[in-house]
């Protein structure tokens, strides 16, 4: 069994913490879409034919992917790989753009899994973080999407803010019944705009005891509420568990698409460029767009280690 995930590299703002690879710039967008395909052709053979059991819309911000868009690429993947039945077909959506002709092109796509990046219901911590949408929002998307027998949705909440309505999250998220919840502590990246705050004395962010605490009223009202603690950052009701991220804690081969993706094929790592330009540019021209790393005996002994201790069977 293996695994394809794809970066959709826009967004419509910058959120102040992220630091994955993106643009707020939309004008490619169709040139891009275009290279995607391209890549699934090229790399065809990546998986050695292995069956597909995930498929992963990442970014950025995927749910800003019209009709046409998804259909160009699930047509290339079903082409060049063998798809199984009933494959998890996962997008993230930000709460702003989930609305009803959206969720029913996502149903007619396939898409079975929503990933909501709520990240907070109170207005004072998504202004904070400069988020695209407002608590309204993060609650009438998770109302829409099951509404629309969405019934397998996880959501996002981040820890570790400066104020305080962590406990009020925990407990609306636990009402709504969304059957898988992932959680992250908020992390100063460099060369992103909360960097920038908090080295110039713009922000101020609190201690790390207060993450620490965080995590463990997370860890116990989830688990009070019926979640299994199943990796670090995962939770899940019986049945719910994420298969695609599963795969990477299991060293699990997968093929990552478009720009910054990185791929896996149970003994190298590849990653792409991460410059939609370059990336369209050299996809286009045939030319090479990803680096590659051989893992050593002892790469693969120390990942495995790693990753397994990631999760609640451990090793």
């Amino acid at each position: 069994m293996a695994g394809i995930y794809l970066h959709i590299p826009f967004c419509k703002q910058a959120c102040h913490y992220c630091n994955f690879h993106f643009s707020t710039s939309l004008k490619v967008k169709e040139d891009l879409v275009r290279a995607l395909t391209k890549e699934i052709e090229i790399r065809k053979d990546y998986l050695d034919d292995e069956k597909i059991q995930t498929v992963y819309f990442g970014g950025g911000t995927p749910s800003l992917l019209s009709e046409k868009d998804l259909e160009l690429i699930f047509d290339s993947i079903h082409k060049y790989h063998n798809v199984q039945d009933n494959v998890e077909v996962t997008l993230e959506a930000n709460p702003d753009d989930i609305d009803s002709e959206k969720l029913t092109t996502w149903k007619k796509q396939g898409v079975n899994r929503l990933s909501i990046g709520i990240q907070s219901f109170f207005e004072e911590d998504l202004v904070w973080m400069n988020r695209a949408h407002n608590g309204e929002q993060a609650n009438r998307s998770l109302r829409l999407a099951q509404d629309y027998s969405f019934t397998n949705i996880t959501a996002d909440l981040i820890y570790g803010l400066p104020h305080g309505h962590w406990q009020e999250n925990i407990e609306q998220m636990i009402n709504f019944g969304i059957p898988h919840i992932s959680s992250y502590a908020l992390m100063v990246e460099e060369k992103t705009a909360l960097h920038h705050f908090v080295k110039t004395g713009k922000t101020t962010l609190p201690k790390d005891e207060k993450a620490a605490i965080d995590y463990q009223v997370l860890c116990h009202e989830l688990k009070k509420a019926g979640y299994a603690h199943y990796e670090i950052s995962n939770f899940a009701k019986e049945g719910f568990r994420s298969q695609h991220n599963a795969s990477y804690w299991k060293g699990v081969p997968y093929l990552g698409i478009g720009p910054s993706a990185h791929s896996f094929d149970g003994k190298n790592r590849q990653w792409n460029v991460a410059n939609n330009a370059q990336y369209i540019k050299n996809v286009n021209s045939n030319l090479s767009f990803s680096e590659q790393e051989v893992l050593s005996n002892s790469d693969r002994y120390n990942e495995y280690v790693m990753t397994g201790l990631r999760k609640a069977e451990g090793i």
